[in-house]
């Protein structure tokens, strides 16, 4: 995954700039950089924020920055900002995407003619695969329209022209881009939590497909959005921070009304509701008032010093990572029975080790509720998780012991309440040593979205794709 920010001002940007970009760290873990232009002039800055974080390593770096106009990401792939000079002129582009065709672009663009200089495993950078396509224009909209067309995966991108920031959201909007106003200032992100503390004004919504070039005063439409989205559930389930909002649908409050259908539809009794934290605390909160039980911390996050469980380059070290931040309230569990909400079960490893603290600090009974559906279907489209393989989810292993074929009658294993279903859901209890496991419906989830089943992606649940 990934988030980015741009700032034009009719002033130094440098320092919105970096707390903007900052905003957008829970989107990824490996790369991140900057790069501003004044008067024609770029300057960039890229590091590795694997074990460190966004301020730490970019801070020392501000004064080397000028300019009114920058752009900024958080990358969990490839190292960007690439700035390219071309015949449309120079431009610094930050993208937020997956392409799933890079290998066969570039056959086709070698052939043509056209050179690479980024690489890191012997992989092309996907974000100079974006800009090559985008040169092949004749100007700057129908070389975004080139990506669009040629490129299978998505896409979102932010180009840093001499004096403005063209903006440009993914063919089917699977990650968004909202833009922020204020006196003398537009800025342009992923993640509205950006917005308040630098003193923005959501006021507008990028649709699918759409470009706009933002101005210090202002910004106006090159290309207007198409009619088609597919915009990620996973970002109101898990990725999003609470204080976002997607298509004008808060994060939090989407996981609230989420948690409270579950809760009013469970007849489980226990003593109390508590979240795996800090993505199970929204759902959490609705499941304790639509079940009438109390809300209780059954579980605290230590944030002094742990990262977040993701950030460690290895998955053995991202599971102690998990485990170790999170500690058991003990006073609070002994000899209770209690349910534990949180956003999903992806691999189950972390899940298992979690809930074997809780029995040993004496809880009666633990029941874990899942503000998503079973994770079936490994994402294609925006590398939402890090399997590299199917047989990384939970759910295809299970399917592989009950069927002996790990690909059989996924349709049927998607479809919740179907016999397959209850089955997986049943092993999956049993491997992670639950007293009860139930998860949310894709009907809850884009009810509580609150956008046409149409529009959202929820391929990872049900397999539906669009392309």
């Amino acid at each position: 995954m990934g988030g980015f920010f741009g700032v034009a001002k009719r002033t130094e940007c440098i320092n919105e700039l970096f707390y903007g970009v900052d905003y957008n760290s829970h989107m990824g873990t490996k790369r991140a950089g900057i790069a501003t232009c004044n008067n024609g002039v770029f300057t960039r800055s890229i590091h590795n924020i694997e074990n460190s974080y966004f301020r730490s390593k970019f801070e020392g770096d501000l004064k080397d920055f000028t300019g009114n106009v920058g752009v900024g990401v958080i990358s969990d792939t490839d190292a960007q900002p690439i700035i390219v000079n071309c015949h449309l002129g120079k431009f610094a582009i930050v993208t937020v995407g997956r392409i799933n065709n890079i290998a066969e672009l570039e056959k086709e663009l070698l052939a043509k003619g056209h050179h690479f200089c980024e690489h890191s495993y012997d992989i092309i950078n996907p974000t100079e695969m974006v800009a090559a396509l985008i040169c092949e224009g004749k100007d700057y909209v129908s070389g975004i329209e080139n990506v669009y067309k040629r490129l299978k995966g998505s896409c979102s991108m932010l180009l840093l022209t001499e004096d403005s920031i063209i903006a440009a959201r993914d063919r089917l909007g699977r990650t968004p881009i909202i833009v922020g106003k204020k006196e003398g200032s537009h800025a342009l992100t992923s993640e509205t939590c950006a917005f308040p503390n630098l003193g923005y004004e959501v006021c507008y919504n990028l649709g699918p497909a759409e470009i706009v070039e933002v101005k210090a005063d202002g910004f106006h439409q090159l290309k207007a959005p198409g009619e088609e989205m597919q915009v990620c559930a996973f970002l109101w389930t898990y990725y999003g921070y609470p204080v976002c909002e997607y298509e004008g649908r808060n994060v939090d409050e989407m996981r609230y009304e989420a948690g409270m259908e579950m809760g009013r539809n469970d007849d489980q009794e226990v003593d109390f509701v508590s979240a795996v934290p800090d993505s199970g605390i929204g759902m959490a909160l609705g499941y304790a008032e639509g079940k009438g039980v109390p809300y209780r911390r059954g579980i605290v996050k230590y944030t002094p010093t742990w990262p977040r469980s993701f950030t460690p380059s290895t998955q053995e070290r991202r599971e102690l990572v998990a485990r170790m931040k999170l500690i058991p309230n003990g006073a609070l569990l002994y000899n209770k029975r209690a349910i534990f909400c949180d956003d999903s079960i992806v691999r189950g490893t972390q899940l298992r080790d979690n809930v074997k603290d809780l029995f040993d600090c004496g809880a009666k009974e633990v029941h874990v509720r899942i503000s998503c559906p079973p994770l079936i279907y490994p994402c294609k489209f925006i590398n939402f998780t890090a399997s590299k393989s199917d047989m990384e989810l939970i759910t295809r292993r299970v399917i592989k012991d009950l069927e002996g074929d790990a690909d059989k009658d996924l349709d049927k294993y998607a479809t919740t309440g179907s016999p397959q279903y209850e089955a997986m859901v049943e092993k999956i209890r049993e491997q992670l040593g639950l007293t009860s496991l139930k998860f949310s419906s894709v009907e809850t989830v884009v009810k509580a979205i609150g956008l046409p089943k149409c529009k959202v992606c929820t391929h990872c649940f049900d397999g539906t794709s669009y392309e």
